[in-house]
């Protein structure tokens, strides 16, 4: 569906219009004669009917449940394409369906679904409302005939989506997907959106044209052009994919790219469980993961940094022993940091005049910023504004050893790398950075979990699997934490000669810096991924 949502209204249908640019390159991407039967299962304003007839196709059926929309047509139905009795058959269903979540459907579209009989084949209510738009207008469709979506790619890799992809993979093939990572075409839409061109049919193309823009910018005729030809441009990439096939997440990257992420997870798995079916079984857990064998946590937070750094003043006895060591995110780089910020860090409790006449020159310094300390989020009790407002985790990064830190986000699309960096104990993170600490009982070593975490395998892999808004991946506890690992068998010889090298190999690396260290420590994980488990 197609509408903007309205300041302050919830959107009840999940509607968004298309714009008529990208409406436009979508009929293009269609195979067709202009007698050919076309339905548009949610047409909102009416964009792509109005397009349609210009171009002289007239054989047109659309569905709206918002009666205020479109009433210029006469081919509106208006009536739940999700309940309707559709007796023909179709050789293009083309639109933008509505998308949301079940927890946020009105009462009124949960009881809907719930009486629908192919939501309760296929669905249940982890799924979107999506879901089903998808599967009847494939169930609509003629043999050879054409489905051209615009939608979220949310639904091609999670869990609760495989039974649709299932059905689409026993169903037809994929002909052409674009996919618009940080590009703004739905207003107050922030998810990454593809475009598919989906042929039902049972006969499958071997490939996929896929093509990719990255760019923080609106479409236009001349980039859906270039998109469309496969002509060379900044900020786009373009592969041929293998179709998709059961029970697999559908990765938008090359061959090579998901066979290098298959052997990773392969490796990554847990004994006695080896079927790929089991990664969409939420009741268990199918590989190894970083969560499995290190604690983890997200930096802690001040309320307003510039007020707790020291930064270069004369300090008394209590006033040096009263800082820490911090490491901000722009002073981390893959395996190492290049800076230490001295932060002001006084333990809760003071009296104001305790304060003052403790630490003379704390109190003049955070005088100039007192009127913003004291705005900032209280978390329900009264902190001072010489304190800091969460000290989050606080506990775990006074453990007295090394640690890992990571940017909470990462921007990617300038890079191929991320920045697991090792620390010194003693160092701890704001609220821009979260640590990673062995966990008690974990063998392998700290300098091993480094190198693997930078190694440009799981770079891809949380590139294609991880919490990636745009192009900014999240690493907060609950990403980090899902990232396979690689463990090692410890009865196994050439693992543990591979285990030593690789920390021995990091900690020179972490030394000196020296590039064809790297080689070596890539060079043995791809051995150890090698070897059969």
């Amino acid at each position: 569906m197609e509408i903007t949502v309205k300041q302050n209204t919830k959107n009840k249908f999940g509607q968004y219009f298309t714009p008529k640019v990208v409406a436009d390159f979508m009929i293009e991407m269609a195979n067709i004669s202009q007698n050919s039967q076309i339905l548009e299962p949610s047409c909102g304003e009416g964009v792509f009917l109005e397009l349609l007839l210009q171009k002289g196709y007239n054989n047109l059926t659309a569905f709206e449940i918002d009666q205020e929309l479109a009433q210029e047509f006469d081919c509106v139905k208006y009536d739940s394409f999700v309940s309707a009795k559709i007796d023909e058959k179709f050789d293009l269903i083309i639109g933008n369906p509505p998308y949301i979540r079940w927890k946020n459907l009105e009462d009124e579209l949960k009881q809907e679904l719930s009486g629908n009989p192919i939501w309760n084949k296929h669905f249940n209510s982890l799924c979107d409302y999506l879901y089903l738009f998808i599967l009847k207008s494939i169930e609509l469709l003629n043999e050879n005939g054409q489905l051209i979506f615009i939608c979220p790619e949310y639904w091609m890799n999670t869990t609760h989506s495989i039974s649709l992809r299932n059905y689409m993979v026993q169903n037809g093939y994929f002909e052409e997907i674009y996919h618009f990572n940080e590009t703004p075409i739905f207003e107050k839409v922030t998810v990454s959106i593809v475009i598919f061109k989906y042929v039902k049919s049972k006969d499958r193309k071997e490939k996929i044209k896929v093509s990719k823009f990255y760019a923080n910018q609106k479409l236009t005729t001349e980039t859906l052009y270039n998109l469309k030809n496969k002509i060379p441009f900044k900020d786009a990439e373009f592969l041929s994919v293998s179709q998709f096939k059961l029970n697999e997440r559908w990765i938008l990257q090359s061959d090579e790219v998901r066979e290098e992420l298959q052997v990773l997870e392969t490796n990554c798995l847990k004994k006695n469980q080896n079927t790929l079916l089991n990664l969409f079984d939420d009741n268990k857990q199918e590989f190894h993961t970083i969560g499995d064998f290190c604690d983890i946590g997200n930096g802690l937070v001040s309320g307003l940094d510039k007020a707790f750094q020291v930064n270069g003043h004369i300090l008394t006895e209590n006033e040096i022993n009263a800082t820490i060591d911090v490491v901000k995110a722009k002073d981390l780089k893959p395996f190492v940091i290049h800076n230490i910020t001295k932060y002001i860090y006084i333990n809760e409790g003071l009296e104001e005049e305790c304060f003052k006449k403790t630490y003379p020159n704390f109190y003049i310094h955070f005088q100039k910023y007192k009127t913003d300390l004291d705005k900032r989020y209280q978390y329900n009790r009264k902190i001072n504004y010489w304190e800091w407002v969460f000290l989050r985790n606080f506990n775990l990064f006074k453990k007295e050893e090394k640690r890992i830190f990571v940017p909470c986000k990462e921007r990617i699309s300038n890079k191929n790398y991320f920045r697991f960096a090792l620390v010194d104990e003693g160092v701890f993170p704001t609220q821009d950075v979260t640590a990673i600490f062995k966990k008690f009982n974990t063998k392998e070593s700290i300098e091993y979990i480094l190198a693997y975490l930078n190694n440009p395998v799981v770079f891809d892999w949380l590139k294609c699997n991880g919490i990636v808004k745009g192009n900014i991946v999240e690493f907060s506890e609950k990403p980090i934490a899902s990232i396979p690992f690689r463990v090692i068998d410890w009865s196994n010889e050439k693992e543990v000669e591979l285990h030593n090298s690789i920390s021995e190999q990091t900690k020179k690396y972490l030394k000196n810096q020296e590039k064809s260290l790297l080689d070596l420590i890539n060079q043995s994980f791809n051995k150890l991924f090698s070897i059969k488990q």
